[in-house]
């Protein structure tokens, strides 16, 4: 069921992050806060996700590359107008230093 599909994306978004090495890494999907607004009608594939991940990959980046590294490794599930990619992505990423601030 759809469920089942989104269940698997949380957990593909998650492996696909580990990548970075994260120190911290929480993958939350929001879909259902979002179940009732317009294109949704029953389409599986509207699903929203917020990621907050903490990684020493991001120091010395600016905000725009770091979403731009989180995006590059979730490209191949984003949604491109397809059935059951991610529709919507927010992302908090922050280095280590910054997370304990």
């Amino acid at each position: 069921g759809v469920l089942a599909m989104v269940g698997g994306m949380q957990e593909r978004i998650t492996q696909k992050l580990e990548q970075l090495n994260p120190t911290k890494l929480v993958v939350r999907d929001d879909s259902s806060k979002h179940a009732g607004h317009a294109g949704v009608g029953g389409r599986s594939g509207d699903t929203h996700f917020a990621v907050d991940i903490v990684s020493e990959a991001f120091e010395g980046k600016r905000l725009v590359q770091r979403h731009q590294q989180v995006y590059a490794l979730l490209d191949e599930m984003m949604d491109k107008g397809g059935e059951g990619g991610i529709h919507a992505l927010q992302i908090s990423a922050k280095t280590p230093d910054e997370a304990s601030k």
